[in-house]
């Protein structure tokens, strides 16, 4: 690692086979908690390569732990995280809505790095019952179509990192990589990103793999549809904004959709919203990200087709139903 770490001061970039290695070695605990703080720092003072991700997303599917969920056609909705904004569970909370319209969600996340609560924090809180056995994971996707993915479980590289990334408590190129490392490997996928560069490399990758995507980055810095601002949503069709009142029907202010101060808070949140008790700006904001992955699996001819099966899929109470099932199963 020291020889790595002297190349990357001199301010040098490491080849996709270089950064593939490097993580793999990450992976089998071959270097120190000080190495591994140095390298990734490294990564906080200047952008990461499309090489470097491509190696480092390289070597996290080289030693995941796959997920075998049969033949179903999943979507993954995740964001990188990293925005510093300290929503509520934006991405998740739209998973159970998707989830409530019949469409199978593979969910991929992880403990909050830079946030209070990220994905596994909240599921966590819900009662759910992390497991990398896919049998399991089958079960709850036909039962409640959907299932949750606890990164560490799946991925050794980011056991071995999660305390350093805790510590740290800013983005990492780790951020980056767990919307790209899904071992489900899901039909469809919405993503969103924390700024316009991360959107680019994004796209160019996801154009790569081949399967119907949307990136999504608000223009004021959210890794989600916030509906604070404009919305920048990229397909492999191509590029556009769009408004508040196109996603959501009005802009809404940040303080409608903060996630809290505790994990608890963020729960509290969470199952509020869920069953249909939420403020009318908390059920925008998650309708529209929800839609906007509805809309991605091409089921739908016009994004209003998708936000009004999401909007019908809150207040039947079938969202619910489904996290009511998948607490269930545990």
């Amino acid at each position: 690692m020291k020889r790595i770490l002297q190349y990357l001061f001199e301010h040098k970039t490491l080849t996709r086979d270089a950064a593939r290695e490097a993580l793999v070695n990450i992976g089998r605990g071959l270097y120190n908690e000080h190495e591994m703080t140095a390298f990734m720092t490294v990564y906080l003072m200047r952008s990461i390569t499309i090489d470097e991700l491509q190696g480092f997303r390289d070597a996290l599917l080289e030693l995941c732990v796959k997920a075998d969920l049969g033949a179903h056609e999943t979507i993954d909705i995740v964001g990188t995280g990293g925005d510093g904004k300290n929503t509520f569970n934006i991405s998740t909370l739209a998973c159970f809505i998707v989830a409530g319209t019949g469409q199978k969600v593979a969910k991929h996340g992880n403990y909050g790095a830079s946030s209070v609560s990220g994905a596994s924090n909240v599921m966590e809180q819900m009662g759910y019952v992390f497991s990398n056995d896919s049998a399991k994971l089958r079960k709850e996707l036909e039962a409640a179509n959907i299932c949750f993915l606890h990164a560490p479980l799946f991925h050794p590289a980011l056991k071995s990192v999660g305390p350093i990334r805790k510590n740290l408590a800013m983005r990492t190129f780790f951020n980056m990589l767990g919307p790209m490392a899904n071992p489900a490997n899901p039909a469809f996928q919405l993503v969103g990103v924390y700024n316009l560069e991360m959107a680019r490399i994004y796209n160019y990758l996801l154009q790569l793999g081949g399967k119907p995507f949307t990136i999504i980055h608000s223009l004021d810095g959210y890794d989600e549809i916030s509906l604070t601002s404009d919305t920048k949503v990229i397909t492999h069709e191509g590029e556009r904004v769009m408004t508040p009142e196109q996603l959501g029907k009005r802009m809404v202010m940040s303080e409608d959709i903060s996630g809290g101060n505790t994990v608890e808070d963020a729960a509290f949140i969470f199952r509020k919203i869920l069953n249909g008790e939420g403020s009318w700006a908390q059920n925008a904001v998650v309708l529209a990200n929800a839609a906007m992955a509805l809309h991605c699996t091409g089921k739908y001819q016009s994004y209003d087709d998708s936000y009004n099966a999401a909007v019908q899929s809150l207040e039947s109470g079938k969202a619910w139903k489904g996290l009511e099932l998948l607490i269930g199963l545990q």
